[in-house]
């Protein structure tokens, strides 16, 4: 399901330090992070997303995320833009 958002979505941005930059001026719509990445690594990204109270949905998958997003390497969390 979230795969899906993500391949329909307009806009997206890739990357927990851009995602967060993102959360923080208010343009994200929705969050998706993948269940395999390094808790160090997503533990910002979900902390912002929960400060400003948008959605959060979970993929099993990092490297499927990435591919859904249309690169080569792994995502840990994808942001969907209003």
């Amino acid at each position: 399901m979230s795969y899906e958002k993500v391949l329909q979505a307009k806009e997206v941005i890739v990357g927990t330090k851009q995602t967060v930059k993102a959360l923080k001026e208010g343009k994200v719509k929705h969050l998706v992070v993948a269940s395999d990445a390094d808790s160090k690594v997503t533990s910002k990204v979900l902390q912002a997303a929960n400060d400003v109270q948008v959605p959060i949905s979970y993929v099993d998958s990092m490297k499927k995320l990435g591919k859904a997003c249309g690169i080569e390497v792994a995502a840990a969390a994808v942001a969907i833009l209003y």
